[in-house]
């Protein structure tokens, strides 16, 4: 499938093209990136084109953030990457409320 085929699969989000590359859970490079939300050693949030994503793992650090070309590239042992939905962070009362739910 190519790369023109997948954004017109997605439905709402037709324009939006976001590429995660992850190598040898060691290096995650990231485009479409508006944000990044918090981060410390363990988690790091970050607000994209398509909803919040939230990476888990162990000494994680920030290598690379342009947020002039949107990308990131996040370095350490990663173990979890997980979206949700910019709307549903906003209606559970934002950043902390998905914090302490």
């Amino acid at each position: 499938m190519t790369i023109e085929e997948r954004k017109g699969n997605l439905n709402n989000t037709s324009s939006i093209l976001q590429n995660l590359i992850l190598e040898n859970r060691e290096k995650l490079s990231i485009s479409g990136v508006l944000d990044v939300l918090s981060f410390d050693d363990q988690i790091v949030i970050l607000e994209t084109e398509l909803g919040l994503l939230t990476v888990k793992g162990e000494n994680l650090r920030i290598n690379k953030l342009s947020l002039d070309t949107a990308e990131v590239i996040i370095d350490g042992e990663i173990y979890n990457l997980g979206y949700s939905e910019k709307d549903m962070s906003e209606k559970s009362g934002g950043f902390l409320g998905k914090i302490f739910r």
